[in-house]
């Protein structure tokens, strides 16, 4: 089947699909292809899945939801230390209201702290200069709490092995080599944020919400939601509102615009929000997945034919990136 062949019909779903990534870790080539195949229809036709047997440990989340949770009710003064206006390339903190993603709205209650790739060790990190682009860079850390570090690197890494898993079954999904991916994320572009969103039980309207309205800006997202507390929303496409609540033992995935961009519109990049309408804090973990800074985005061959012929022009990844989150704080 040709990947520009059109999806079938971008139903107005009701429910967002679970896929099963057991298969993902099957040796047998024949498994893998037919999980890719799962994986190719609900792209097409909605952009977001939860994913179960993913292979983060129950350890390793309560771990790094337990550091976020002391992070987050530290003073003001003391997360400002490392606000992201103040050190390069968008890495630390960004406080409640920081940001304005939805037009007409007045601000994302929420706030966030943002890493990007960093080894393990207790060694500083060694990146070439030829790496540092417009988005790469050190990350910050606080001096408080103690393990926030290794508690979010610990995340970080599981979350960026199930990553590249889903870069090969994405790969598969359009007709492309398993390793077609390969050596355009050899440098894991990854940025993770952890987010805390403050209740907003008696909001009133959809002025201010957790985060307004948007699409992704990069290739594709795994997000982590707290238990029990539901405030993800994604919209369908008769403009319907869908909940998606955590499932226990679920990660969700959905693609943003960087894949979008590269599958020439065959794969879908869905709107969505969230606002934390509960009496208690919410929090939850991004992990924004995109190619290496210096890659250039533009329609893969499988998706391009005389009747979907290339919609957009080349860019690096790293220089999208960069103007989308520009936009997003609105930065100078």
């Amino acid at each position: 089947m040709s990947c520009s062949q059109k999806a079938l019909d971008a139903s107005a779903f009701e429910s967002i699909p679970i896929i099963d990534l057991e298969g993902a870790f099957n040796q047998d080539e024949a498994v893998r292809r037919a999980l890719a195949q799962q994986i190719r229809m609900v792209c097409m036709n909605v952009g977001f899945f939860y994913v179960k047997n993913h292979g983060i440990s129950q350890d390793c989340l309560d771990q790094v939801l337990k550091v976020n949770k002391e992070y987050y009710s530290l003073s003001a003064d003391e997360k400002m230390k490392l606000h992201h206006k103040t050190v390069p390339n968008f890495k630390g903190y960004s406080r409640p209201m920081d940001a304005n993603i939805q037009p007409g709205n007045r601000g994302d209650l929420h706030e966030g702290f943002r890493i990007g790739w960093e080894e393990k060790s207790e060694e500083p990190r060694i990146q070439s200069a030829s790496r540092d682009g417009v988005m790469a860079g050190v990350n910050v850390w606080p001096d408080q709490p103690a393990n926030f570090r290794l508690a979010c690197l610990d995340y970080y890494h599981a979350s960026l092995a199930i990553g590249k898993k889903l870069f090969g079954l994405f790969a598969m999904a359009l007709d492309l080599p398993e390793t077609y991916f390969d050596d355009k994320t050899m440098y894991s572009a990854a940025n993770m944020r952890t987010l805390h969103y403050p209740p907003q039980p008696d909001a009133l309207d959809d002025k201010v919400l957790g985060i307004g309205a948007h699409t992704d800006f990069t290739c594709f997202t795994i997000l982590w939601q707290q238990a029990g507390i539901q405030a993800l929303q994604v919209l369908n496409s008769h403009q319907q509102w869908i909940d998606v609540p955590p499932l226990p033992g679920t990660l969700v995935i959905n693609l943003g615009d960087q894949l979008a961009r590269w599958t020439n519109d065959i794969f879908k990049s869905t709107v969505h929000r969230a606002s934390n309408r509960n009496a208690v804090d919410r929090y939850s973990i991004a992990m924004f997945f995109g190619t290496d800074y210096e890659v250039n985005i533009e329609p893969i061959y499988t998706c391009v034919s005389s009747e979907n012929p290339a919609r957009y022009p080349a860019i690096t990844a790293g220089e999208y990136v960069r103007q989308r989150l520009k936009a997003m704080y609105n930065s100078s």
